[in-house]
């Protein structure tokens, strides 16, 4: 890129990485390296992936680096990943090594419904698993979340998510070692992302991803990548809000015997009636318990500091 070009220039665009200090922005004109405004760390305000942003490039600059000088409103932003003006989030487990944690699946699918993103499931490594096997574990979302079977390594299923994705801004996230980077490439062939094994020693996938990154999807639209994490804590819900969340229980709430049940001992719960009648899963019911237990404790912590 020409400095001389953008000397005294403002332009729009969107945040594509940041390293370091350092936010790369997608323009018109190309990418251009950026830092943000001291008034942000000032205020507290951090630039995020997926920000759309004003930026303004001086003479003075003699790296003919870029200054975010004005965030534009965002659709939505998440804590972890840390992204903005995401549209759906894949959330990407394994079949089979590493073995699945719903619970962290779970909390994950909370996190996307309530920045307003839709959440997608999509299972990689389906060729480990019988289909018997498979169903069982799609069973558990069947109807109330969209469910993919897919594998990088023989491209099971992946034509049907390729389309999912077309003109949306796509992040996907999951657990280490369940292949997020194998399935990126596959979507996003320039990429050319590292990829590695699954830790013979603790059975965990190593972080192959270090930071987060979008990219074109060819089709039409934005792929994010994202770090893979070991654990995952809610945030930014409130325990009494946790039940709309569960997409199974919609249809139950409002019709408890008290106005304020919270599905856990109460008599008279219509939520619990339908677990035991089997029209919500056992499992699924457990979650929101282990859930709405570990905000509770949060919020009665953060009461006492």
């Amino acid at each position: 890129m020409n400095r001389e070009e953008f000397s005294e220039a403002c332009m729009k665009g969107r945040i594509i990485k940041g390293i370091g200090g350092f936010y790369y922005v997608q323009t018109e004109q190309g990418v251009v390296q950026t830092r943000g405004r001291g008034l942000f760390r000032k205020t507290g305000i951090t630039p995020m992936v997926g920000d759309e942003v004003d930026i303004i490039i001086s003479k003075e600059d003699s790296d003919g680096d870029g200054m975010i000088r004005e965030i534009l409103p965002r659709r939505n932003a998440f804590a972890r990943p840390p992204v903005a003006n995401v549209d759906t989030v894949v959330i990407v487990f394994a079949a089979k090594k590493p073995k699945p944690v719903f619970e962290i699946i779970d909390k994950f699918l909370i996190t996307a419904d309530s920045n307003d993103a839709q959440p997608i499931l999509c299972m990689n490594k389906c060729d480990l698993l019988s289909p018997e096997k498979q169903e069982e574990i799609a069973r558990r979302y069947q109807g109330l979340y969209p469910f993919f079977c897919v594998s990088a390594k023989s491209g099971e299923g992946i034509d049907a998510l390729k389309k999912e994705l077309i003109g949306r801004h796509t992040a996907f996230a999951g657990p280490s070692g369940v292949g997020k980077s194998s399935l990126i490439n596959i979507l996003v062939p320039e990429a050319d992302m590292e990829t590695n094994s699954v830790s013979q020693k603790t059975r965990r996938g190593r972080h192959t991803t270090r930071h987060v990154e979008i990219f074109q999807y060819p089709p039409g639209g934005l792929i994010y990548d994202t770090p893979g994490f070991t654990s995952f804590d809610l945030s930014g819900v409130e325990p009494e809000e946790l039940d709309r969340y569960y997409p199974e229980m919609l249809p139950f709430i409002g019709h408890c015997r008290f106005d304020n049940c919270r599905h856990l001992k109460e008599p008279g719960c219509a939520v619990r009636d339908a677990v035991e009648r089997g029209e919500i899963s056992e499992e699924r019911y457990q979650s929101y318990v282990h859930g709405f237990q570990e905000l509770q404790e949060k919020a009665q912590n953060w009461k006492k500091k």
